[in-house]
This record gives structure tokens, sequence and C-alpha cells, in this order.
């Protein structure tokens, strides 16, 4: 019988070393990153 994963890789089977944080701490920071951005953008007055 042949095998179900037809030779693909699972990643979430893998457990390598290195930083793990979860895709919600992306996202918090990505949402953070561009309000400073644009608050950066309305408040900052070229001299």
């Amino acid at each position: 019988m042949p095998a179900t994963g037809a030779g693909l890789m699972r990643y979430y089977d893998e457990d390598l070393p290195g930083v793990k944080i979860g895709p919600w701490y992306i996202v918090a920071l990505s949402v953070i990153l561009i309000i400073a951005v644009i608050l950066g953008n309305i408040f900052y007055v070229a001299p």
C-alpha cells in the first residue's frame, strides 16, 4: 500500500530548534507598527 503522504514533508511534525512565536504575535506587532507609522506621519513636523 502506498504512503498517504506521497513523499511530502509535513512541517508541523518537525520539532526544530528556534524561536517559537504564534501568528497572533505577528499580527499584533504588524498592526502596532502600522499605527506607529500612521501616527508618525500625522504628528511629525518637518523643520
